[in-house]
């Protein structure tokens, strides 16, 4: 579906930020080229850099451009998210970074299956070059730990649950987030992980590949601690023993090598190399 086809007005593009003042204009500006008529929320998690201000320029000329500006004792990219996901308007949104490593081309792709009836659709990076090798062997543990969970939990997994470009129908999500927000590990980076954790086992789920670019500017806020917040957002086990190993091993390698090989026997012991994922093509 041709981004001319799609009602451009019922989408908000929500843009969680954090110092990205080397690329919020850029990204802005790019959107609103490409897909005119949309609506854009810029939430900002107390940016040091000026990244505020660079929106507050923008709105100027953009009046379909908003800023959020969070409390800094409220940190947390799934807290900003939560914020941002239940102020938005329009019927439909999507999330995405602002380093244009979600390419804004990309975007009509989700928008399409979204206007086709799906609930929740997420973005599939088809490769994974531009991650260091210890974010992607931390996004890969993570992965296979949520997707674990999830399936003994019997809900809808993904191809990429680690994946930062998603979007879907904004009453749904809000709902979700309404009633089990304080269930949500907050201070994580996987809101999708908590929304798929909640939403209804019968949501329609839909998937869109994209090619994953190289970071625009700036400097990456995820580590290998991200297996370390995926743990804790698997039940109240889950965030026992994630917490545990937060506190007792202080070394960031020690923590990596072990969370890694409680992945593996988490893995191992459900067949998780069996199990196929369940979203609508």
């Amino acid at each position: 579906m041709a981004s001319g086809e799609i009602d451009l007005a019922k989408f908000t593009v929500v843009l969680p930020t954090y110092n990205e003042v080397e690329n919020i204009s850029k990204i802005v500006e790019e959107l609103f080229r490409l897909y005119p008529g949309i609506s854009i929320s810029v939430v900002d998690d107390g940016s040091k850099d000026g990244t505020a201000d660079a929106v507050l320029a923008l709105q100027k000329k953009h009046d379909r451009l908003t800023l959020m500006q969070r409390a800094p004792l409220e940190k947390g990219l799934t807290a900003s998210l939560m914020e941002g996901i239940s102020s938005v308007k329009t019927d439909y949104y999507i999330v995405m970074d602002a380093d244009f490593q979600h390419p804004p081309a990309s975007v009509v792709d989700l928008m399409s299956k979204v206007s086709e009836g799906a609930d929740l659709v997420v973005g599939v990076r088809i490769n994974r070059e531009p991650l260091t090798i210890s974010r992607r062997i931390a996004s890969t543990g993570a992965h296979k730990l949520a997707s674990s969970y999830l399936w003994l939990c019997r809900k809808q997994r993904s191809l990429d649950l680690m994946s930062g470009f998603f979007g879907g129908r904004t009453n749904v999500s809000r709902k979700v987030i309404l009633e089990y927000g304080n269930k949500f590990e907050k201070k994580g980076f996987k809101v999708l992980f908590d929304l798929l954790k909640h939403a209804p086992r019968d949501i329609h789920l839909a998937e869109a590949q994209f090619v994953f670019g190289v970071r625009a500017g700036g400097e990456s806020k995820l580590n290998s601690d991200i297996i370390l917040s995926v743990m804790k957002q698997c039940g109240l086990a889950g965030k026992m023993l994630g917490t545990s190993i937060q506190l007792l091993v202080i070394s960031k390698m020690a923590r990596v090598i072990g969370l890694l090989i409680l992945v593996a026997i988490f893995a191992i012991v459900i067949v998780m190399g069996t199990l196929p994922h369940s979203p609508t093509p």
